[in-house]
């Protein structure tokens, strides 16, 4: 069964390049980031992993942990680790699984037959503090992914967790937010006492409640 958003996401442990782990212990009570990669000495997934390791600091400032993973083993992750640290400037600083007998590939539905037999496909699951699967995207290997978009979807679903509001269309942090259609406007003041705007009964805008 695949899984889908509100799912509880399925613990494991696995082997990494930082020894092994258990998937909900290494979490704790934060939140993280399991993204998955064809292959090892892949030159897209080379870019993304050392993206990855120069945002470390903005994850950990949004509480959220990231690990990688791909289906090569751990002897190959060391000699990549060593290519990424050397071509993109950085130090790979997040543990990667080597998931050779495809057991947290299966468990998540990374590899997908019509892409590849062998290989995950390359995706993102966003995993809140209450385990459950926030967000999920796959992206074909022949596109790179968007980090700063994934940063930006955690300020969303971190916000919207503590807040009766949504985050609209491109939104960035700072930006006003739509007040959730179940609270009535004459009570919007009470709850959001920075002021609101009614552009239509639906939509009600305000400024982001916890700046």
């Amino acid at each position: 069964m695949a899984l889908r958003l509100g799912d509880t996401a399925p613990n494991f442990t696995a082997d990494t390049t930082e020894g092994q782990i258990d998937f909900y212990e290494y979490l704790g009570d934060g939140w993280g980031v399991l993204f998955s990669h064809p292959a090892d000495y892949t030159p897209v997934c080379t870019t993304e992993l050392g993206a990855v390791a120069k945002l470390k600091d903005e994850f950990t400032k949004r509480n959220t942990k990231v690990l990688a993973l791909s289906v090569d083993g751990l002897e190959n992750h060391k000699g990549w680790i060593s290519d990424i640290n050397e071509t993109q400037n950085t130090t790979v600083n997040f543990p990667i699984i080597g998931d050779q007998d495809r057991k947290v590939s299966e468990l998540y539905d990374m590899i997908h037959p019509n892409s590849s037999e062998n290989f995950t496909v390359r995706s993102v699951f966003i995993i809140g503090n209450d385990k459950k699967v926030k967000l999920i995207i796959s992206y074909p290997a022949s596109t790179g992914r968007n980090f700063d978009e994934l940063l930006r979807v955690i300020d969303s679903l971190q916000l919207t967790a503590n807040y009766s509001v949504a985050t609209p269309a491109n939104w960035q942090q700072g930006e006003d937010v739509v007040v959730s259609p179940g609270i009535k406007t004459e009570d919007i003041p009470s709850k959001f006492p920075k002021g609101h705007k009614v552009i239509k009964p639906y939509l009600r805008m305000t400024p982001q409640p916890d700046l």
